[in-house]
């Protein structure tokens, strides 16, 4: 049986490499994708419907797909540095790639607005993690800033390697499910995701691989909408921090996307994210952070305006594992019960 080389190896042809290029990998790519069959007729009877589990990546969530190119790129140009902004999961993914390509990793997050699982991943990696009192937005535009002034590759969603590693999650999906789904719905925070699927099947249908296109639909959170409420949202408030934006580099290539797959971008708020959150864990044993609630919170919401046709084939993507962010899960669940180390005691609290 061949080895999983990551998806640089698996795509290559498709991405902006040759033999030149040092592939830095982890083995990022060939994450589940999950028949949700009893989540299905929980919030979607007809609907046949697919999670497509990116917290499987080797550092728990989509970004590695793009990272793995962007590192890669950067050191075939002689990068030494690599600098990013973070909600979270870009910092991880950077710090992992970059501490395997042998680069200084510098990140700068919100201060106190990272969840935990995330800020320890890129400490683990000895990246310079610098907290700044702002949001992520005002520390974007610090990083490109400095990344112009200092000549050090930035390797947020902006850098467009990042974009063309991300497309082939929706080739995956492809030749997964042996088609491009109807629907394809995702979480928006900096919309770089959406951006990158859709060019990932319009690139496979293009070369023939698929036969249709999927219509894109996009959920951000309520207190985090810029694109929804068309303005910028200069103090972005949600509980899922991995899409705690409110102002998104890739704006509007998001905004085409859904205008060619005649999709849309919506929003869905902290109560609906929380309650698919809880609901994906107890249903199909799939356990994501916050932010990949955001899709199936869509899911629903397309099912009550009945924007959901029976058979339709729909992927939710699922962007990051749920270990990234412990606190909200501790905060949701019921509380361990504890009792005398004895049987009966036990038997009883099962009411046996």
């Amino acid at each position: 049986m061949s080895r999983w080389r990551g998806i640089i190896e698996a795509y290559r042809k498709f991405l902006p490499v040759s033999d030149q290029t040092p592939v830095i990998t982890l083995g990022e790519g060939n994450t589940p994708l999950i028949h949700a069959k009893r989540l299905a007729r929980k919030i979607a009877p007809g609907v046949e419907l697919h999670l497509k589990f990116e917290g499987a990546n080797p550092t728990g969530s989509f970004k590695d797909r793009g990272m793995t190119l962007a590192i890669s790129k950067s050191l075939e140009a002689g990068a030494r540095a690599v600098i990013c902004a973070s909600t979270g999961n870009t910092s991880a993914s950077a710090a992992a790639y970059g501490a395997q390509a042998g680069l200084a990793v510098y990140v700068l997050i919100p201060a106190g607005k990272v969840a935990l699982g995330k800020l320890t991943q890129a400490m683990m990696h000895r990246a310079t993690v610098i907290q700044v009192e702002g949001n992520f937005d005002q520390a974007l535009t610090i990083v490109k800033d400095i990344a112009a002034a200092y000549k050090i590759e930035l390797v947020n969603s902006i850098n467009p390697n990042r974009i063309e590693g991300q497309k082939t999650a929706a080739m995956e999906v492809c030749d997964q499910l042996g088609s491009a789904p109807a629907v394809h719905v995702l979480p928006v925070g900096n919309a770089g995701n959406i951006t990158a699927y859709w060019r990932g099947y319009t690139e496979y249908r293009a070369a023939g691989q698929i036969a249709h296109l999927p219509r894109m639909m996009g959920f951000q959170a309520a207190g985090a909408a810029p694109i929804v409420r068309g303005y910028i949202v200069e103090d972005p408030q949600t509980v899922a921090t991995a899409i705690r934006i409110g102002n998104p580099a890739s704006w509007k290539p998001a905004l085409q996307a859904v205008e060619d797959s005649s999709g849309k971008i919506d929003m869905v708020t902290d109560e609906e994210i929380l309650h698919a959150y809880r609901t994906i864990a107890a249903e199909e044993g799939v356990f994501c952070e916050p932010a990949s609630a955001a899709s199936v919170a869509g899911v629903i919401k397309l099912q009550q305006l009945g924007e959901l046709k029976d058979g339709d084939t729909v992927v939710c993507t699922l962007t990051g594992h749920g270990l990234k962010d412990p606190d909200t899960a501790i905060s949701v669940s019921s509380q361990p019960r504890t009792v005398k180390a004895n049987r009966d005691d036990v038997a009883r609290l099962l009411n046996f």
